[in-house]
C-alpha cells in the first residue's frame, strides 16, 4: 500500500473514531444517539462507495487506453508488414521477369543461330549437288 493511502485510511479512521467518541459522549437520548451514528456510518460508506467507484472509473480509462495503445502497435505493424509483403513481391515479380526476358533473349539467339547453320548447311549441299 503506498504511504498516501495509508494516510488517508489513517485520517479517514481517526475521524471516524472522533465522531464516535464525540457522539457517544454528547448529551442525547438513546435514540437520537443511535440515529446520529447510523447517519454517520451511513455517510461514511457513500463516501467510500463514491471514492471506489472513482477509482474503479479510473482504472477502467487507464485499461482502455492501453488496450488501445496496443490495438494501435498492432495495427502500425501488421501494416508494416504488409508494406514489405508488397515491396518483396515486387522486387520478385521484377527479378523473375528479368530471368524470363533474359531466357528469351537467350533462346530467340540459339534459334536465330540454329536457323542461320542449317541454311549454310543447306546451301553447302545445294551448292556441291549443283556443281557435282
Amino acid at each position: 500500500m503506498k504511504d498516501q493511502t495509508k494516510i488517508i485510511a489513517a485520517l479517514l479512521l481517526g475521524a471516524a473514531a472522533g465522531a464516535a467518541a464525540a457522539l457517544l459522549l454528547a448529551p442525547d437520548s438513546g435514540e437520537g444517539l443511535r440515529n446520529s451514528i447510523a447517519d454517520f456510518v451511513n455517510d461514511t460508506v457513500d463516501s467510500a462507495k463514491e471514492k471506489a467507484n472513482s477509482k474503479i472509473n479510473d482504472i477502467k480509462d487507464y485499461g482502455a487506453n492501453v488496450v488501445n495503445n496496443v490495438k494501435s502497435r498492432y495495427n502500425d505493424a501488421f501494416n508494416d508488414a504488409n508494406e514489405y509483403h508488397d515491396e518483396l513481391m515486387d522486387s520478385i515479380k521484377s527479378k523473375a521477369k528479368d530471368v524470363s526476358d533474359n531466357v528469351k533473349g537467350r533462346t530467340g539467339d540459339a534459334i536465330e543461330g540454329g536457323k542461320t547453320k542449317v541454311k549454310a548447311t543447306a546451301d553447302d549441299w545445294n551448292n556441291s549437288i549443283q556443281n557435282a
